[in-house]
């Protein structure tokens, strides 16, 4: 189950990368470039949804649940572990710095 979650969260990643760069800023345009803000409205160019901006939300809604959910399983697959679980921390076996 944990692989096959880090594996899907992996290939959600590459993605959600992926349709990140493929979008557009909001000015993208010529007059942008100058650094006009051309024929906007007040608070800049929003249309409606596209397929890029529907496609980064719901991957980063697949990345974070996937995030979620390794953080879950992992840590109850490790709960009884420690760090310190094995070593002994009787007084006998420390050891004290040596005097000069």
């Amino acid at each position: 189950m944990v692989i096959l979650l880090v594996i899907l969260h992996v290939i959600v990643s590459l993605f959600l990368v992926g349709v990140v760069l493929l979008q557009q800023g909001k000015s993208a345009d010529l007059a942008g470039a100058f650094g006009g803000q051309g024929s906007q409205t007040a608070f800049g160019p929003r249309g409606a949804a596209n397929l890029l901006t529907k496609l980064t939300t719901y991957s980063a809604i697949i990345f974070m649940l996937s995030s979620i959910g390794l953080t879950i399983l992992l840590s109850r697959s490790t709960a009884d572990h420690s760090v310190l679980s094995g070593t002994k921390s009787t007084p006998a076996t420390q050891t004290t710095p040596a005097k000069k």
